[in-house]
């Protein structure tokens, strides 16, 4: 009888996990599209305000303390396993909302040509999303201070954080010392600090949930090493990963960046928690598929995502003739930096497609004046 009560209590609370994880992916990818749209807005105006005087972006704000809030809480209830996968929800959110505000209405026949993966990898999304969690660990363990410290200095976690520890510095030398900026170089960094993240956050949040019901865990000294940790590996994270994003196809480190961060969460937990240790070959077999699914899922959204060569128009100063010119002659004279960031140009960084500008790309015919005009001769119109 109580072995039935503690599975239906298991099943309660990865239930609980599970739905705020989604709503809180939702509510994350709702707020980010709200904060986009308020510096679109920003920038048709001629106001002279920051971004963070306008109430649309705080909006924005309130609702990632939300959205996040509720990923928080949400490993405190459901595993590791269930939480992190969830993330794939966040990339069909934002993508629907992109379908929905940020695309110009076209044929139906275009407009399945040109978005057919991306509902493709909506159905993978879904499907794979219904299986991971339906046939994903089931186990609960109430995160009392006592039971992390076992689970921290036991020879599995400890083999596994010097193996993590090893791979990182590696990784770290590489990218700093002999400049190997490469992709997968750097979203391996941010996979590394995101396993420690992941133990670090279901940790903190079970003993605060402990807390709450009565028994206090927060004076633990493993209660604060943990927050310690949770914080800066939240930080370096998010650094590593905006590094990803500069220097990369943010779609492509967004894709490949999920892909990694669920595979070294999953093991994460399942080293650190324990959460396969009762599950049966068909149960992970299944749960494998599941998220085999979403990335493919989540492959396919980032890779509709193509990148339009557009009219990015640069000014320069004609030498010869003194007068400013508009160039577009398809040579990277200003090359944009990746995708993300071009200097002295006009770059979309918000998703929508910007306005060509109605300019003569032509030479002006301009009549050069001498050292010595003559008399009378009037000067050259100012533009």
């Amino acid at each position: 009888m109580d072995v039935q009560t503690e599975q239906g209590d298991s099943y309660t609370d990865n239930l609980i996990g599970t739905l705020l994880a989604i709503f809180g992916s939702v509510i994350v990818s709702i707020s980010l599209s709200i904060q986009k749209y308020s510096h679109v807005k920003l920038a048709e105006t001629k106001e002279q305000r920051t971004f963070y005087n306008t109430k649309t972006w705080w909006c924005g704000f309130v609702f990632i303390c939300i959205g996040e809030g509720a990923n928080f809480v949400s490993y405190a209830f459901a595993p590791i396993a269930v939480v992190a996968p969830l993330n794939a929800v966040s990339v069909l959110t934002s993508s629907i909302l992109g379908f929905l505000f940020l695309r110009e209405k076209s044929k139906a026949k275009d407009f399945a040509k040109s978005h057919g993966l991306a509902f493709l990898g909506y159905i993978f999304i879904i499907g794979g999303t219904y299986l991971f969690v339906s046939f994903g660990p089931n186990s609960h363990e109430k995160l009392q201070a006592e039971n992390i410290v076992k689970h921290l200095v036991g020879w599995p976690v400890l083999l596994y954080m010097l193996l993590e520890i090893i791979a990182f510095c590696l990784l770290l030398y590489f990218y700093k010392q002999r400049n190997a900026n490469y992709l997968v170089v750097i979203l391996l960094l941010v996979a590394l600090l995101g396993s420690v993240t992941v133990i670090t956050v279901k940790a903190v949040s079970g003993m605060l949930l402990l807390t709450l019901e009565g028994a206090m865990q927060l004076d633990y000294p493993i209660f604060s090493v943990m927050f310690v940790c949770m914080v800066a590996s939240v930080i370096f994270q998010a650094r590593f990963l905006s590094q990803a994003c500069n220097l990369h196809d943010p779609s492509l480190a967004a894709c490949v960046n999920y892909i990694f961060s669920t595979i070294f969460a999953v093991v994460a937990g399942a080293v650190f928690y324990l959460e396969f240790q009762k599950e049966d070959v068909l149960h992970i077999c299944m749960f494998l598929l599941g998220s085999a699914l979403c990335f493919l899922g989540v492959f396919l959204v980032t890779k509709s995502r193509k990148k339009a060569k557009m009219f990015e128009p640069y000014v320069t100063m004609d030498v010869a003739n003194g007068v400013p010119t508009i160039h577009d002659n398809g040579l990277a004279v200003q090359p944009d930096y990746n995708g993300s960031f071009s200097y002295g140009a006009l770059v979309n960084n918000d998703g929508v497609a910007p306005t060509t500008l109605p300019v003569n790309l032509e030479h002006p015919t301009v009549t050069v004046r001498g050292t010595d005009p003559p008399h009378g001769q009037s000067d050259l119109k100012k533009d």
